[in-house]
Formats: structure tokens, C-alpha cells, sequence
């Protein structure tokens, strides 16, 4: 949508954009969702992704981003490297863009006699698996008594943590092992323990009926095997369980999704690891887990958040959100809080669900 000129011109001001500042005076007109294309591809580093997530060709989305280069009068992507990297000019207008895009919507609904938003609002990223699987009951407590609404991000891991240290999600809910960290500062991001669940193969009941497949398998008869594609964070959690305890297996299907191995193992098409809530997810039946312990990893749940993150309703948030889960800690699966950070460095983790 068409924005205010002498709005824009006085926050370009503000954010030192001399050349934005001359085109708006030359009578340019600049669109809202360009400011919204940029940071979603700022957050996704990738242009198929976020022209996928604007609901957008990739050709209409890439033609955006270069009328938002023309209008400023600099380049915000440097498209000589692989994978997509802002320049520094880009970096720069990214740590104002969010705000400016932010501070119009409010103006548009205040000017234009619309109520603010009533509700607190809370940016959450988590894996999808955990997103379908888990996040609707904590949700309906976590809201319980309070006006709340909410954004979810899904992703990988590593897309995960890239949103939570750009500013882009207020919290990161993740699965977490010891031996494959979660790699954040612990003296600027602060943890919380949701509780533990398990990571076991399951297959369908039918095929687990027909007693043909167990686990570790024969060289004469191959495990089938639904696998995590190489580099997800379940695939280097289920290459701990069989470093440990080795199988006889034939990779048939991988995917990086949960949900896919899932519905592959429902059809029957052989043994997929998951975590428990997306085997009960949805009312799904049919699955039934194999092997024992020793196939079997227990993870924990956890909740990062950024300490200098000062809005108020994020903090109020994860203060209760830290004392619901103090609350069900008894239960030993579902619950307990540790308020220490994890011990890891200031990089990034480049891992999958």
C-alpha cells in the first residue's frame, strides 16, 4: 500500500538515509510490503523461502526487492555470494526497518480511528513437529489468564536461532540433547527447561503385527528405515542412538519434517524415530514403538529468550511461563525449569529439526 510521503521522509531522517530522504522529495512512492519483503528475506536469508512465506512467485518477490534498492538508492542484498547475505548497507537498514514498519501499522490504526491491539503480543520460534504437536496445549495454558496473542515462526534449528538472535522472535522453544547443543551465549540468553520427552523408533501396528521387522535387523533382511535428511538436528541425535546400538537398515525414505516420517511409518513403509508427541499427535493411531532403551534418547524441552529483550510483555510472559512449568515439573515429562543457560558458544548451531 502506498505510504505517507512526508511521513516516511521524516523517519528516513531520523534513521541518517540522505538518499531515501531525496527520493521521497523527488515524489517517489514507496510500498509497505517492500519494508516486509526485505525483512523476510533478511530472516530467511533465502528468496524462494520468504517468497513462498510473503505467498508470492519468487520473480514478483525479487522485482519488490529491487524497487526497495532503487528507491533507497543503495543495495541491501549482495547477490555475488551463496547463500544470501545482506550488505552492509542492507545490514544496517535491517536494524531500523522492523521498527519503521512497526511504528506506520500502529500509525495507520491510530490515525485511521482503529483500536491499537488489545492483546499482548508474542513472536515464538519452534521446530514445526514441536508447532503442531505440542504448542497447542501449552498455548491454551499459557493464555489461559491473560489477552494474548501470538506469531509462529517454524524452522530448522539453525533458522530458529537465526530469528531469535536477529530480533525476529521473541522466544526459541526447541528439543535439546548434551552431546548436540544449542549454540547461544549464556551470559545474554537465558534458559528454561519445558520438561523431557523420548526419541524412539516406532512402525505401523500392522507391520509390527506381521513380525517381520525388529530391531537391530539381519544383513538378510534390512531394516527399512524412514531417516532425517543429513544435517537436520534428529538426524545427528538418531546417528547418537546408532553409534551406540547398531542396526542392519536400508534407507528407503528422509525427509527433514517429522511429520512426513510419521505419516510414512503409518503406511507402513518402515521404522521412522520420533519424538512421542508427534507419534499421539492429531489422534493419530496406529504406531506402536520397538526396540527398547537402547534405541530410545530422552530430550529435553527448552525455551531460550534474549535478556536484553526489555518489552514488558515478553518478560511477563516468561515469568509465567517459567513458573507454569515449575508447577508440572512433577510429572518428570513435562515441566521443569532451570533458569541457567546452557553452556555453549555465541555462534548459531547449523542443525535441523
Amino acid at each position: 500500500m502506498p505510504l505517507d510521503a512526508r511521513r516516511l521522509a521524516l523517519s528516513a531522517a531520523r534513521c541518517g538515509y540522505v538518499a531515501a530522504m531525496s527520493r521521497i522529495e523527488m515524489g517517489r512512492v514507496m510500498e509497505l510490503r517492500w519494508l516486509q519483503d526485505f525483512l523476510m528475506v533478511a530472516e530467511t536469508g533465502n528468496f524462494t523461502r520468504a517468497a513462498e512465506r510473503r505467498n508470492t512467485s519468487q520473480a514478483a518477490f525479487s522485482r519488490r526487492i529491487k524497487s526497495l534498492e532503487a528507491w533507497l538508492g543503495f543495495d541491501l542484498i549482495d547477490r555475488s555470494v551463496y547463500p544470501t547475505q545482506l550488505t552492509p548497507q542492507g545490514e544496517r537498514f535491517r536494524e531500523h526497518a522492523g521498527e519503521l514498519l512497526r511504528q506506520m501499522l500502529d500509525s495507520r490504526d491510530e490515525l485511521g480511528g482503529k483500536p491499537l491491539r488489545a492483546h499482548e503480543h508474542i513472536r515464538i520460534a519452534l521446530p514445526f513437529a514441536m508447532a503442531t504437536a505440542q504448542l497447542p496445549q501449552w498455548w491454551q495454558a499459557w493464555s489461559a489468564e491473560r489477552r494474548l496473542s501470538c506469531s509462529v515462526v517454524v524452522g530448522n534449528i539453525h533458522d530458529l536461532v537465526t530469528s531469535l538472535v536477529s530480533g525476529n522472535a521473541d522466544l526459541m522453544i526447541c528439543y535439546h540433547h548434551a552431546q548436540q547443543p544449542i549454540h547461544l551465549d549464556p551470559d545474554r540468553y537465558e534458559r528454561a527447561s519445558l520438561g523431557t520427552e523420548l526419541l524412539r523408533p516406532y512402525v505401523s501396528e500392522a507391520l509390527a503385527a506381521k513380525g517381520g521387522i525388529s530391531l537391530p535387523g539381519k544383513a538378510s533382511h534390512p531394516v527399512p528405515l524412514l531417516m532425517y535428511s543429513p544435517g537436520v538436528y534428529f538426524a545427528r541425535l538418531v546417528d547418537l542412538i546408532l553409534e551406540n546400538a547398531p542396526i542392519a537398515g536400508q534407507r528407503m525414505i528422509e525427509s527433514d519434517m517429522s511429520d512426513v516420517l510419521c505419516e510414512m511409518a503409518l503406511a507402513g513403509r518402515g521404522v521412522a524415530w520420533l519424538a512421542e508427541s508427534t507419534a499421539a499427535a492429531h489422534g493419530r493411531k496406529g504406531l506402536t514403538a520397538i526396540g527398547g532403551n537402547k534405541w530410545t534418547l530422552p530430550l529435553s524441552l527448552v525455551a531460550f529468550k534474549d535478556r536484553t529483550n526489555g518489552q514488558r510483555s515478553v518478560n511477563l510472559f516468561w515469568s509465567e511461563l517459567c513458573r507454569y512449568s515449575a508447577v508440572h515439573a512433577g510429572g518428570g515429562r513435562t515441566g521443569s525449569v532451570s533458569r541457567t543457560p546452557a553452556k555453549s558458544s555465541a555462534r548459531p548451531s547449523r542443525s535441523g529439526r
